[in-house]
């Protein structure tokens, strides 16, 4: 039987290891008075961390994961964690080298899944943001992207180098880092062998059969609906899509259900009865020519739910961002304090922190490094015309170059404590986002700049800020995983640099095949991160969006919040079609499912841990297809015809076979689950 110690598991920090490769005890609770903790691989050891095969495989891996996350996000709205599989990828590309005389050590599978998972960072600030341009009608340049990809995952990495030593060193065992913790026990179980990523490669091969007989071959729908006869267009549907299943079961029963009450409050209460409402009457602002009741359900979605949905997003953002305030301010407090406090040692002592005399474990990038660092960038974006587009004369370009600096160092500076205490899937990255957004815009109103560009540049101030806040968290989770195993935080620091450096070209470049394939606002891509900041920024420097319905969308957010229903993940299930939550929901009850009928913890563990890795092969495998597919689509001048869907006949009996393909793999993946 394949199977994994438990390293996923974790209950107020504490994680159970069931493999004789242990880390230490010290390594899950906070250090008594004068204890010093001892990593995995100790201070006095030097065994081979930054090497070439390391770089090339986290750059590997971090260009496929990246892309593929880019394809999720523009498709669902969502992105995953990448650590986990590029950890256990990695160990058993390594574990593959050994047999032509080839060996590693585990500081060297650290590094390389330092630098690949990175990516996943850089493509979830792009997506959420830049293809709001396309929807305006501009087309970016992939050099305009590469810079604001590359700036806000430099930032996001710079920024966090001064907080390391609090966060990571001094509040260990206070500030658990759950990804972090999860990825470090992962290597340590599979330091002696490879054979636990093999449920990765298989979940890449099954999601990217699927795709191709769906997006390629075309001999299968990627979606069923089912008409309520007894509901005024009430309507129920189902992307078939192994990677929105597999993100179900990644994040679990709980945030699934949540999710799917959303859609089917959207599908099943808002669409009826805004049909029923509006029978007889004629076109409704913001829709001019049709009445409502010519309008089909999806029409009815994206002239008039989109705005509630966008409206319940963004109140939820803010609000979750209000509830974090204290922890905000403290966590910024703390950071700016430290951050004197790193400057006052280097100036007294006049020791850079690589000296030899500071212990190999401990030893950043200087802060003379960090400080030339953000200013070359500033001056990048404040000098160079390509990142802020037609923004104008320099004078602007500066003020933007200044918002950037000031909101990615205040939500770098609270992502990177957060993300300690509750998580990256939790860090509220769009919040921060929307707050960025929402300020930059009132500065641009204040300034006049109200047209095309002005709202272009303020998209783009987004896009870097949302990508320095999102790989801040993921830094701080690699930085932790490191201090427990031994790692060199300067080598681990340059890595992540290095990932953005490497990564950013080539998501950009995906993102860019995959506008001129199937087009963003679509129905193969929606991108409905990108939909709702551009809403935002329209209805501040336009001031012409149906505040109502935006406002029934506030209501929303506000009463789960009084019913205690987390409002984020309900309010994104309001704003996305509900055949983009089915599967999610049927992938986290699924797990919930298969962990319940365990018949003993170790079970339990043994499949939930499975099932993650596989969730994220599946992730992997559809979107690599999907950014292929647009390859291919870019390099023939059209989209791959495949066999059609004509050979099964009508519509009802294409949906019941796709549906029954859809049931058998999901019976697969349950069988492999429990074997």
């Amino acid at each position: 039987m394949d199977t994994m110690p438990a390293t996923i598991r974790s209950k107020q920090g504490e994680f159970i290891v069931t493999d004789a490769h242990q880390l230490p005890d010290s390594a899950h609770r906070p250090l008594k008075a004068g204890e010093v903790y001892t990593p995995y691989v100790p201070a006095s050891q030097s065994p081979n961390e930054f090497t070439i095969k390391a770089l090339l495989f986290g750059i590997i891996f971090g260009v496929l994961f990246g892309s593929a996350n880019a394809y999720l996000g523009l498709r669902a709205g969502l992105t995953i964690s990448t650590s986990i599989p590029v950890a256990v990828m990695t160990v058993a590309a390594f574990h593959a080298l050994r047999k032509f005389g080839g060996s590693a050590s585990i500081l060297e599978a650290n590094l390389a899944q330092t630098v690949g998972s990175s990516s996943s960072s850089v493509a979830s600030g792009v997506i959420f943001t830049l293809p709001a341009l396309f929807l305006w009608g501009l087309e970016p340049e992939l050099l305009q992207m590469t810079l604001l990809a590359m700036s806000g995952g430099l930032l996001g990495v710079l920024f966090m180098i001064p907080l390391r030593r609090f966060l990571i060193e001094r509040e260990h065992g206070k500030l658990p880092y759950p990804e972090g913790t999860a990825c470090a026990h992962v290597l340590v179980a599979n330091e002696s062998g490879g054979g636990h990523a093999r449920n990765v490669f298989i979940g890449l091969g099954a999601g990217a059969l699927y795709k191709a007989l769906t997006g390629w071959a075309r001999v299968l729908a990627d979606e069923a609906h089912l008409k309520l006869p007894f509901l005024r267009k009430g309507e129920l549907g189902m992307d078939l899509s192994p990677a929105l299943f597999g993100v179900g079961y990644i994040l679990g029963p709980r945030i699934a259900t949540v999710m799917v009450a959303g859609g089917l409050l959207s599908s099943l209460i808002i669409i009826p009865t805004i049909d029923w409402w509006g029978a007889g009457r004629p076109p409704l602002y913001p829709e001019t020519v049709l009445s409502i009741a010519d309008m089909s359900a999806s029409q009815i979605w994206t002239r008039y739910v989109r705005y509630i949905g966008a409206g319940a997003v963004a109140a939820a953002g803010i609000i979750t961002l209000i509830r974090s305030l204290p922890v905000m301010i403290e966590s910024f407090r703390i950071g700016a304090g430290q951050l004197r406090e790193r400057v006052e040692t280097v100036s007294h002592d006049g020791a850079s922190t690589g000296s030899p005399a500071v212990p190999r474990t401990t030893r950043d990038l200087p802060l003379k490094a960090v400080g030339v660092g953000v200013l070359m960038i500033g001056l990048v974006l404040a000098l160079v015309e390509a990142p802020f587009g037609a923004l104008g004369e320099t004078a602007t370009r500066l003020v933007a170059a200044v918002c950037v600096i000031v909101f990615a160092f205040f939500f770098v500076t609270v992502a990177s404590r957060i993300v300690g205490l509750v998580g990256v899937t939790s860090n509220p990255t769009s919040g921060m986002t929307i707050a960025a957004l929402l300020g930059t815009a009132g500065v641009f109103l204040v300034m006049g700049w109200t047209d095309i560009n002005g709202k272009a540049a303020a998209l783009t101030v987004g896009c870097v800020v949302a990508i320095a806040a999102s790989i801040a968290g993921d830094t701080s989770q690699d930085l932790k995983t490191g201090f427990l195993l031994g790692a060199t935080p300067r080598n681990q620091q340059i890595g992540e640099l290095v990932g953005v450096l490497t990564s950013a070209t080539f998501v950009c470049l995906a993102v860019l095949l995959l506008a001129e394939t199937f087009g963003f606002g679509s129905e193969e891509l929606p991108a409905p991160q990108a939909t709702l900041m551009k809403l935002v920024i329209d209805g501040v420097l336009d001031q012409n969006l149906p505040w109502g319905l935006v406002g029934i969308g506030v209501a929303i957010a506000i009463v789960a919040e009084l019913f205690r229903i987390p409002s984020l993940p309900f309010a994104v299930g309001v704003y996305l079609p509900v055949s983009t939550m089915t599967p999610i929901f049927f992938g986290g009850m699924l797990r919930l499912w298969l962990e319940r009928s365990a018949r003993d913890e170790a079970q339990q563990t043994d499949r939930r841990d499975k099932g993650v890795l596989l969730g994220s092969g599946f992730v992997g495998g559809e979107g690599l297809l999907g950014v292929a597919i647009a390859g291919v689509a870019f390099w023939q001048g059209s989209r791959p015809a495949g066999f059609g869907l004509h050979w099964m006949g009508p519509d009802w009996l294409v949906n019941l076979i796709s549906f029954g393909v859809f049931l058998i793999f999901a019976a697969w993946f349950v069988r492999r689950i429990r074997a």
